[in-house]
């Protein structure tokens, strides 16, 4: 779903993603030539990679706490190409203690936080260069997209997710003012995992017949729609323009139990909304080195909220009630410092 640049999903999928703004537009990629000429053009127009450290200062673990702190690391590489764009991104979070690894089930009993590691891939390929026209740049649409992408993420606690998942649709890209953009991609989603608790072993340890033999679930497909923004401040004075917004939001449809057996307590999935709705970066290598270095150093701050985490209804699971409750929706202030190379 990104058209200029890009912003983190995903998704769950992008915690640590990071805005990468230029001014180069779909529409001005390398068109296929009509005659031959002797001015070579670079394969890729933008390839941009960058480092994040993040802190997260009150996320969430279904089950486990409403309140961790999380620490960010993360390597994004946003490239563009003759016929579209690609996003990877690949990050790691580090849970305080109140989010044990396993096998602990309960903060403070002598395990380490848990670490979780979240990979994601997205890739548009537009259709005013796969079709070699300006027909699909109309008003402030900037043009439209098929895209592809896939999510993967794991984590060493005592649930031990093991997450796999594929989207595909249409991304469409519209402008906005001083540079900016704001995409929007209906896709489909399928998603596959691991849920240890749904497993046989562990349901038969505390007296319940039945079960998962692996505890591998398999989710129906559904619907998400994913959408991200950036947008500098261009209405600023010229001495001034050290700032930008960005944000994003997903939304994941129901998607089933995961399992067609009857297993108590595993009631179905309901609509997933994970966002950044706002994101302030100031670009602090612009004002201390000058324009010549725009962006190679963000530091940036940012609200995050993610309700019915992992699908989980937070008004009816277990995992989201009692002991732990809260923990289903995340609402959190949110740093870093991004560094291009």
């Amino acid at each position: 779903m990104f058209e200029r640049s890009h912003c983190s999903a995903a998704a769950a999928l992008l915690f640590a993603a990071v805005v990468v703004p230029t001014t180069t537009k779909a529409a001005d990629f390398p068109a296929k030539a009509s005659a031959p000429t002797a001015v070579e053009v670079p394969f890729f127009t933008i390839n941009d990679n960058r480092l994040t450290y993040a802190y997260q200062f009150t996320a969430t673990d279904p089950g486990a706490t409403a309140k961790t702190a999380k620490q960010v690391y993360a390597f994004t590489h946003f490239d563009a190409w003759a016929y579209g764009t690609n996003l990877f991104n690949a990050i790691v979070l580090k849970s305080d203690h109140a989010d044990p690894s396993a096998p602990c089930l309960k903060a403070f009993q002598g395990c380490a936080g848990a670490t979780e590691m979240v990979g994601n891939i997205r890739s548009t390929f537009g259709f005013n260069q796969l079709f070699d026209t300006k027909a699909f740049s109309v008003g402030p649409l900037h043009n439209v997209s098929f895209e592809v992408g896939a999510d993967i993420e794991t984590e060493n606690n005592a649930v031990a997710p093991n997450k796999r998942a594929v989207v595909a649709g249409l991304q469409f890209a519209f402008d906005l003012p001083y540079k900016g953009f704001f995409n929007v991609a209906p896709l489909y989603y399928q998603e596959w995992g691991h849920n240890a608790f749904l497993s046989s072993t562990f349901l038969n340890s505390i007296g319940v017949a039945g079960g998962i033999p692996d505890g591998e679930v398999a989710f129906r497909g559904t619907w998400a729609v994913e959408t991200n923004y950036y947008m500098d401040f261009g209405f600023l004075p010229e001495s001034l323009r050290y700032f930008a917004i960005s944000g994003r939001a997903v939304w994941i449809g129901p998607k089933g139990t995961g399992t067609s057996l009857v297993i108590p307590g595993n009631i179905p999935t309901v609509v997933e909304f994970n966002s950044e709705p706002i994101r302030l970066t100031f670009d602090a290598s612009k004002a201390a080195w000058g324009p010549k270095y725009s962006h190679f150093v963000d530091v940036w701050v940012a609200y995050r909220y993610w309700q019915n985490k992992f699908g989980l209804d937070h008004t009816l699971r277990s995992a989201c009630l009692g002991a732990t409750a809260g923990s289903c929706t995340e609402s959190s202030l949110y740093s870093g410092v991004t560094v291009k190379f």
